[in-house]
């Protein structure tokens, strides 16, 4: 065992960045539904030249942020009403007749 490994309960314990396998493996989901996550903006990955890797951090950042609860749904703003004044005249039709030359 290297000093990594040892007390660990996987092999991957002691790493910094981890595959999508690796990832899914940790939080007990398919590697279909990891990138998923990770297309849905759910989980940011690190690119190192073509790899893609997942840091132990965001993974904890992605599980803390499941665990918080939701925020407050937005109250709707009441519109400002209107008094009887403001609508005088908005219905009433006055004709006037055409100027006859």
């Amino acid at each position: 065992m290297t000093n990594g490994q040892q007390g660990s309960e996987t092999p991957n314990a002691g790493r910094l960045l981890l595959t999508p396998g690796e990832a899914a493996q940790v939080l007990a989901v398919g590697r279909t539904t990891l990138y998923a996550l990770m297309k849905e903006g759910h989980l940011r990955p690190v690119h190192i030249g073509r790899s893609c890797r997942l840091s132990r951090a965001e993974l904890e950042r992605y599980v803390r942020e499941l665990e918080a609860p939701p925020p407050p749904a937005p109250r709707p703003q009441r519109r400002a009403r209107r008094t009887p004044a403001d609508q005088g005249g908005l219905f009433e039709v006055v004709h006037t007749p055409p100027d006859v030359a």
